[in-house]
């Protein structure tokens, strides 16, 4: 039923650009109709068309190995911030307050250049692309996710957590064992929304070279020059990305409604 609904929705856009070809293929008139369409690029009837289709589907694991990696961390990250936060220490609230307010404010972008080319310079680390924007992309998406784990926490009756208290649970499993487990469910919709954000900025890792979706698709532009082409098929691919951890999230959310 859930792959049905996924392939129902995939064919939306996939109508519509066979519609935008079909309407250039056509002629009529000076202007955009007359474009004259090149899907012959990526025609994997051909060795050249599936040359350039393995090509640039091959980006797509770097793209969802970045994302994973910088989602983990930043979950890692936001929840210690969130957790700082919400410590009854002046010192731990100050930080928390710095850290989101200074990351929140930072351009995702600039941020990365910064990491990549300040870094070596500051304190003589140079990273490689990959580990650049892995901690660009958790160190900006860590402050929007400890203002989440926050709220979730936030959301937890005290009276659970005197009650683990009362039992003699002690700080670290309360949180470990009471608390999280029941934030979890109420911001998990949002972590959701925050991977599909880490997944469409990390198209801007292409900009200092790696060799995920947007790059491939840049370069293969460049050989080609069937930009609009190129780009739909990557608009296509990203879509498929999104619609799939769309629906992944929401059988979580299913799963989790229903558990004991």
């Amino acid at each position: 039923m859930a792959v049905g609904q996924i392939s129902r929705r995939l064919l939306v856009p996939l109508a519509l650009c066979l519609w935008l070809a079909g309407c250039a293929s056509s002629g009529g008139g000076g202007g955009a109709s007359s474009y004259s369409w090149g899907w012959y690029i990526f025609n994997p009837f051909q060795a050249k068309g599936l040359s350039n289709l393995q090509f640039l589907l091959g980006g797509m694991w770097w793209t969802i190995l970045v994302s994973v990696c910088a989602i983990v961390l930043s979950v890692i990250i936001g929840a210690l911030v969130a957790v700082a936060g919400l410590s009854k220490r002046r010192s731990l609230n100050r930080v928390n307050r710095i850290y989101v307010e200074l990351f929140r404010s930072i351009p995702l972008l600039v941020l990365m250049l910064w990491v990549f080319y300040g870094l070596p310079v500051i304190i003589g680390l140079q990273l490689g692309v990959f580990a650049t924007g892995v901690l660009s992309l958790a160190i900006s998406d860590s402050a929007f996710e400890a203002e989440v784990f926050r709220a979730g926490i936030q959301s937890v009756p005290k009276g659970q957590v005197e009650a683990a208290r009362s039992l003699g649970l002690g700080w670290s499993l309360t949180m470990r064992l009471v608390v999280m487990p029941q934030a979890i469910k109420v911001i998990l919709p949002a972590l959701g929304n925050q991977f599909v954000y880490v997944l469409k900025m990390s198209s801007l890792i292409s900009v200092i070279g790696l060799q995920e979706l947007t790059r491939r698709a840049n370069e293969l532009n460049v050989s080609e020059y069937r930009p609009l082409e190129t780009y739909t098929l990557l608009v296509l691919e990203y879509l498929v990305l999104i619609l799939f951890v769309s629906y992944l999230v929401r059988r979580m959310e299913r799963r989790m409604a229903t558990a004991p």
